[in-house]
């Protein structure tokens, strides 16, 4: 009966260590997703700044155009 019972507790660390190298495994790369997705939103975000630049320089130039036309 004791043997039995060694082998149990034996088998029950085997499942604990195998479940927690699992839970590791899944944590890191849920961390991996997370930083992928933070990385294409800063790309997302930079991309965005870049061509509300552009669109206001446009703008400006549209309206230096609008006022040199005026005062012609």
């Amino acid at each position: 009966m004791k043997k039995l019972f060694v082998s149990l507790a034996a088998l029950a660390m085997v499942f604990t260590v195998y479940s927690c190298r699992e839970t590791e495994k899944n944590a890191e790369e849920a961390g991996d997703a997370v930083e992928n997705v933070m990385e294409d939103a800063e790309e997302a975000v930079e991309d965005a700044m870049e061509e509300t630049e552009d669109a206001m320089e446009e703008a400006g130039d549209a309206i230096e155009e609008a006022v040199d036309s005026l005062s012609n």
